[in-house]
């Protein structure tokens, strides 16, 4: 017997969730556990990279790496790999996440081809990488830089394809203006920002590094 369709609060009206659930969570609730475990994260590497000797700046980019990396695996992965989250009757908070996140695009809970392809590359291959950099700045690793500043065109990268697909597709996924500024603009707009200001550090960085090395190499001979 195949599951009813279920009234929603999506757009399109007409999208077919066969089993959806409605979300069982408040709002207030879904964004407080949220906003709550970052602000603990970010809590946490502050205190645990405290040094003399370590430049408040990478103490904010370790805490940075360290919240979107968990976002990515933790979040996203949960996304890209439980395609019914919609039809959770258990109030299980990841699948509240997203079926509350749905209201503002839609593609999620329709499960849109290039949205969970995007998600899954950076589920699987950036939310590691993220972590890689927070040890790599911790350590002061040589690949520092090259790390963050590829993580950052690849978010850039991943930003980029899920707002522009959806311009291409009429960018009508929202619920009301309300979940449209709030979570597709404001939410994803941090993945525009940060990476950017994080690409063009790494860029200077790199180019100094080798500008610096080529004027010791002049001074050598």
């Amino acid at each position: 017997m195949e599951a009813t369709q279920s009234p929603h609060p999506y757009i399109p009206r007409d999208l077919e969730l066969p089993g959806y659930v409605p979300v069982l969570l408040s709002q207030s609730t879904i964004l407080g556990v949220y906003g709550t475990a970052s602000v603990l994260v970010i809590a946490f590497i502050w205190f645990v990279s405290g040094s003399p000797k370590r430049p408040t700046i990478d103490r904010i980019l370790m805490c940075w790496w360290a919240f979107t990396g968990l976002t990515h695996m933790i979040l996203e992965g949960y996304f890209v790999f439980s395609p019914e989250f919609f039809k959770d009757k258990s109030a299980f908070y990841l699948s509240e996440v997203w079926k509350e996140y749905s209201k503002g695009d839609s593609r999620y809970v329709g499960r849109d081809s290039v949205v969970v392809t995007v998600e899954g590359l950076t589920a699987v291959l950036e939310g590691p990488a993220c972590l890689l950099a927070v040890y790599a700045i911790a350590k002061a690793k040589s690949y520092s830089y090259i790390l963050q500043f590829a993580i950052s065109l690849g978010q850039l990268y991943g930003t980029a394809v899920y707002f522009i697909t959806a311009l291409l597709e009429g960018d009508n996924f929202a619920a009301s203006l309300l979940y449209y500024y709030a979570y597709y603009v404001v939410m994803n707009s941090f993945w525009i920002v940060i990476p950017m200001a994080i690409t063009i550090r790494c860029w200077k960085k790199t180019c100094a590094a080798f500008s610096n090395q080529g004027q010791k190499k002049v001074k050598s001979r």
